[in-house]
């Protein structure tokens, strides 16, 4: 899978990353935080905190300790929510660890590495675009574009926003 892009959800006012396989033009949505989006947003466009993020630290403890961080894997929907694991490797054996798949997408963003959805995952949750009217380098554009006028701040805004929302409906 790739990370096709980082949006947000217009009605729900919350942020999707949304992967794209390898093969073919079939879409993963994933709904995700806006503390997360502001994570995996920030590293594909480029930019640094002046100290390092949870993620960050996270792959920084991991590099230190010899621990060679090798893929995350979007392992199942339960639930209306999507799990992940993050697969590592020591002295020759792997481990998986049990992820948010928000947290496992930063994570691997920073530390490069692919990116995996189990096959009933995609089969379940991915959406497929198909025939002439899909035009991909326009869907490409679009997404490329928002990420040039997105910026990490937009994200906090738009969560404090939704937090304001709430309160009110609550009075």
């Amino acid at each position: 899978m790739t990370i096709y892009g980082v949006s947000f959800d217009l009605v729900g006012k919350q942020p999707i990353v949304l992967l794209k396989t390898a093969d073919g033009n079939r879409y993963l949505p994933i709904w995700i935080g806006h503390p997360e989006a502001a994570a995996i947003l920030m590293k594909l466009q480029g930019a640094s905190a002046p100290r390092p993020l949870t993620h960050d630290l996270l792959v920084n403890i991991l590099g230190e300790l010899d621990v060679e961080i090798v893929r995350v894997t979007v392992t199942e929907l339960r639930e209306n929510t999507f799990h992940a694991s993050i697969t590592v490797a020591q002295n020759g054996n792997e481990l998986e660890i049990d992820s948010r798949s928000s947290d496992a997408i930063a994570v691997a963003v920073r530390a490069q590495v692919p990116i995996f959805a189990a096959d009933d995952v995609i089969e379940e949750s991915a959406i497929e675009m198909e025939g002439d009217d899909v035009n991909e380098e326009e869907i490409v554009d679009q997404f490329k574009d928002f990420l040039d006028r997105v910026s990490a701040e937009d994200f906090v805004e738009a969560e404090e926003l939704v937090e304001h929302e709430e309160e009110d409906e609550e009075t």
